[in-house]
């Protein structure tokens, strides 16, 4: 190749999530002397991420809006207007139009990111995926445990690079000062245990479970607050269910300046694949109590940076919980572990490493298939 090849990150939404949030971390670090990158996302109503995107100079396109569902209508007309060289899908959905609509050896060529575990998905979306998932030149995850769910999807091991992101929290205040302020901001106590979280209300985050764990602690720490960061579908049964000591902040775009006025940072997620939460979390130095699934025991040991506990047991949640609340030292020492474990996450590592299979795929641009020999695997940690 010559010159700069022409990218199109594609998702379906650019609201305050974690996948959405890596490409906004991803492009801070991109190699501008190699590659143009733009984003297309689907749904206009979740656009939280539009300004930093294009305040880092990426042109943004909404695929979105009236009349009717017409995107992949749109997706079709961005293809063949700007010709994009690669075309690097996130979200199944959005993935599946752009493996049907770039077809063909003068297409571009498809590299895909998988965020979660394919059980997450609804059938008709694991069905749309499995039929057309071999037209991806390259396929990224964020964690081997999603790596070991769709490896066996191709055969070839040059296909499948498992890549741990990291957050992009250079500038984000510490110490006590900042302590002071995320409390002063959130309305807490100066002197309560605050335990905090952050995801979509949704039933696979299973923040249900953690209220019920938040009142099996509230027996013995009846001081104790919750912080729950996030919108979803759930919100308002979620809220109904809330006994005391909980807030419900929204969505926030100030999360790393927040996390500093929390003692401990919870997931009590039934599913996950690598939530970039909980790797900030860990950067800012908070012991965390998360469930053992998905890619997170890939980058918390428990006993070591803070606890990892059966998913849908509230019971066991609560018991690790009360654990730390009881003992500060215990959460000083996981917490100086969990930072010095957070030094291994490395957003500009990650973003060099899927360049590199930017790089393999044009390479063999029109041959249909990978270089033969090179191992791909890599792991930003």
């Amino acid at each position: 190749m010559t010159g700069r090849a022409k990218v199109l990150w594609l998702a379906k939404g650019l609201g305050r999530g974690g996948a959405e949030q890596l490409l906004v971390n991803c492009v801070r670090h991109a190699d501008r002397s190699r590659y143009d990158i733009e984003v297309a996302y689907v749904l206009p109503h979740k656009d939280a991420l539009v300004p930093a995107l294009e305040a880092a100079g990426v042109p943004v396109h909404c695929l979105g809006g009236p009349p009717g569902r017409r995107w992949p209508l749109r997706l079709r007309a961005l293809l063949a207007e700007r010709r994009y060289d690669l075309v690097h899908t996130h979200m199944p959905v959005p993935a599946v139009a752009a493996r049907l609509l770039s077809g063909g050896r003068g297409g571009p060529r498809l590299v895909h990111t998988e965020h979660n575990l394919w059980e997450r998905y609804r059938r008709p979306t694991r069905w749309a995926n499995a039929l057309t998932y071999g037209r991806n030149a390259a396929v990224v995850a964020v964690s081997r445990a999603v790596a070991d769910g769709i490896g066996r999807r191709r055969p070839d091991p040059d296909w499948l690079t498992v890549v741990h992101h990291g957050p992009d929290l250079g500038g984000a205040p510490s110490g006590p000062a900042a302590r002071r302020a995320a409390r002063a901001e959130l309305g807490l106590p100066p002197d309560a245990l605050v335990v905090g979280t952050v995801g979509n209300l949704t039933p696979k985050k299973d923040q249900a479970g953690l209220l019920a764990a938040f009142e099996l602690l509230r027996r013995a720490h009846p001081a104790a607050r919750l912080v729950v960061v996030g919108t979803g579908p759930l919100e308002a049964e979620l809220k109904a269910r809330a006994g005391r000591g909980v807030l419900f902040t929204g969505s926030r775009g100030d999360v790393p300046a927040l996390l500093p006025g929390w003692d401990v940072f919870c997931l009590s997620s039934r599913q996950e694949g690598l939530p970039v939460a909980l790797m900030e979390a860990m950067t800012t130095g908070l012991p965390a109590v998360v469930t053992r699934v998905g890619g997170m025991p890939e980058v918390l040991d428990d006993g070591v940076e803070g606890r990892l506990v059966p998913p849908g047991d509230p019971a066991a949640l609560a018991a690790a919980l009360g654990g730390l609340a009881a003992d500060p030292g215990l959460r000083e020492r996981m917490g100086a572990a969990a930072r010095e474990r957070s030094k291994s996450f490395d957003v500009a590592g990650a973003q060099r490493a899927i360049e590199r299979v930017y790089a393999r795929v044009l390479a063999n641009r029109g041959t249909g298939r990978s270089p033969e020999g090179t191992s791909t695997t890599w792991v930003a940690n």
